[in-house]
C-alpha cells in the first residue's frame, strides 16, 4: 500500500475492514485507552496489547508490507477490530484526533511480536526463491507449442458452449417470454454451470443475472429481451470472432471470460482518487477505485478483489493524489488498468477532471457502447448541476439537472440512499459530480462544491 515507514491515513485504514459493523467497531479502538506496550518499527511492523474481557490482552501484529495481521482474539474476521484500531493509532492524518492519541513509536519489536514478524520474513524469502527458480525453469523449459494447444482446447470447449447457449436463447424466444416465468430459476442454473464446464465464466454470470429477471417486477418481459440480445450479440461475437477488428476481438474474450493482459504502454502521472468502493457477490467482493491522470488527462479503473472475509486491495484515499504508473488493459473501451509502483502519496485537493452537461455524459456513453456493447456505465464528470427530486417527491427518486438548461439524469436507484449527502453539499446550488453513467441511469460517487475545492466522497 505505502513504503515502509510511510503512515497510511486514517481513510486508508478504515477501507480495509471487511464491512460496516468492523469499521465501527475499530473506530472505538482507536484511541489509547485500551492500548499498551504499542510500538513500530521502520520495516513497517506495527504491534500492540489491547485490553479485552479476559485478564490478557489481546497481542495484536501488523505487517503494513503485506498488509498482514494477526491478534490473538478469536474473531474470524480479517483484519479484526484490534488490528484497525492499533492501525488507527498508528495512522496520520495530519491532526492530533488519532494520529497522536498514544506514541505508536519506532523500535525494536517485543519477543510475541516478533516472533510472528520473523516467520512472515522467512516465508517471503522462501517464496522469493522459488519464484526465482521457477522463472529459471520456465525460461529454458518453456513450451509455446504445448501452451498453444491448451489455449486451442479452452477455446473449443467455450465454443461448444456458446453454440448450446444460442439454442438455448432460441428455445426461449420460441417457446414465449412467458414460460420463462412458470420454468423457474433451476433451468437457467444448470445452463449457467454447463457454461463453467465449457471455462466460460463471463457467459455463466449473464446466463445467472437473465434466470433473476422473470418475475422481477413490472416491465421484467422487456428486460429480459433486452438482455436475451446482449447476450446473444455476445455468443455471435464469439462464434465469429476470427471475423472481428483486434480491439473488438479482445473485448469479446474478455467478456466470455478469458483473462484480458495488462500490456499496454504504461502511464506515469499523478493521479487523483476520485472514489472507491466495494460491491460483493456474496463470495467475491469487487473494489472499483476510479483514477484521474493530472498531466495525461486519462480517467482509469484499478480493479481489487477480496475472498473470505479478506477486505480488497489495495485501498487508496479519495481525494489525494498519488504518483504512480498505471499499465492499461487491452480491449476496445477497456478503461481498466493496473497498479504499478506508488512513489507517493500527495496533499488532499486538486481541481476535478474536466467535466461538462448530463447530455454531452449520455453521448460519451453511447459512444462507448460502440466499442464495448455490453459496457454498463462509463465515467463521466457533470459541470454546474443541481439536484432536484424527479416527479413526485414522495417517491425518493432524484435527478441531476444542468443549472443553465433543460436536460437532466435519473440518479439510478442504487444511489438514491447516498443522495442526501449531495444535497446537503449543494445547497441548492451547482455542483460538480464525478460519477458512472449507464443505462440504469447515473450513479454520483464524488463531487466539489464551488465554495470547498475538496472532494466529498458520496460512497
Amino acid at each position: 500500500m505505502d513504503e515502509a515507514g510511510v503512515r497510511w491515513t486514517v481513510e486508508q485504514v478504515l477501507a480495509l475492514a471487511p464491512d460496516a459493523a468492523s469499521r465501527k467497531a475499530g473506530a472505538r479502538l482507536g484511541e489509547a485507552g485500551p492500548w499498551s506496550d504499542t510500538g513500530s518499527s521502520g520495516e513497517g511492523a506495527v504491534w500492540g496489547l489491547c485490553k479485552g474481557s479476559g485478564k490478557k490482552p489481546y497481542q495484536t501484529v501488523i505487517d503494513t508490507k503485506g498488509p498482514a495481521y494477526t491478534c490473538s482474539c478469536p474473531s474470524r474476521k480479517f483484519p479484526c477490530k484490534h488490528a484497525l484500531g492499533l492501525l488507527l493509532l498508528w495512522a496520520d492524518d495530519g491532526t492530533p484526533a488519532v494520529g497522536q492519541v498514544v506514541d505508536v513509536g519506532d523500535g525494536a519489536a517485543p519477543d510475541w511480536a516478533e516472533e510472528w514478524l520473523a516467520g512472515r520474513r522467512e516465508r517471503a524469502d522462501a517464496k522469493e526463491r522459488k519464484a526465482k527458480d521457477e522463472a529459471a525453469g520456465a525460461a529454458g523449459q518453456a513450451d509455446p507449442e504445448a501452451a498453444r494447444r491448451r489455449a486451442e482446447r479452452r477455446a473449443a470447449r467455450i465454443t461448444a458452449g456458446a453454440r448450446e447457449l444460442e439454442q438455448r436463447l432460441t428455445d426461449l424466444l420460441r417457446g414465449g417470454l412467458a414460460a420463462a416465468e412458470r420454468s423457474g430459476y433451476g433451468l437457467w442454473e444448470e445452463t449457467a454451470a454447463r457454461m463453467v464446464d465449457a471455462q466460460a465464466p463471463g457467459l455463466a454470470a449473464r446466463v445467472r443475472e437473465l434466470g433473476s429477471i422473470p418475475g422481477s417486477g413490472a416491465g421484467w418481459p422487456v428486460r429480459l429481451l433486452e438482455e436475451s440480445a446482449l447476450l446473444r450479440l455476445l455468443v455471435v461475437g464469439w462464434l465469429e470472432i476470427d471475423r472481428l477488428p483486434a480491439p473488438l476481438a479482445t473485448t469479446v474474450r474478455t467478456r466470455v471470460g478469458l483473462p484480458s493482459p495488462a500490456d499496454g504502454t504504461p502511464v506515469r502521472d499523478h493521479w487523483l482518487v476520485l472514489s472507491q468502493y466495494d460491491r460483493s457477490d456474496g463470495k467475491i467482493t469487487t473494489r472499483r477505485i476510479w483514477l484521474h491522470g493530472r498531466e495525461s488527462g486519462r480517467t482509469a479503473l484499478v480493479l481489487g478483489f477480496g475472498a473470505a472475509g479478506r477486505s480488497p486491495q489495495p485501498a487508496l484515499p479519495v481525494g489525494r493524489v498519488i504518483e504512480a504508473e498505471l499499465t492499461p488493459h487491452t480491449g476496445a473501451g477497456q478503461l481498466r488498468a493496473d497498479l504499478g509502483e506508488e512513489t507517493g502519496i500527495g496533499e488532499p485537493g486538486g481541481p476535478p477532471p474536466p467535466g461538462g452537461t448530463t447530455t454531452a455524459a449520455v453521448e460519451a456513453y453511447g459512444t462507448a457502447l460502440r466499442d464495448d456493447p455490453w459496457l454498463e456505465s462509463w465515467p463521466v464528470t457533470l459541470t454546474d448541476v443541481v439536484t432536484v427530486p424527479a416527479g413526485d417527491p414522495g417517491t425518493g427518486e432524484w435527478q441531476l439537472a444542468d443549472a443553465d438548461g433543460e436536460s437532466a439524469l435519473p440518479i439510478a436507484p442504487v444511489s438514491w440512499s447516498g443522495m442526501w449527502r449531495l444535497v446537503a453539499l449543494s445547497g441548492g446550488g451547482p455542483v460538480t459530480v464525478f460519477g458512472e453513467c449507464g443505462h440504469r441511469g447515473f450513479t454520483p460517487l464524488s463531487a466539489w462544491s464551488a465554495d470547498s475545492p475538496e472532494t466529498v466522497r458520496l460512497t
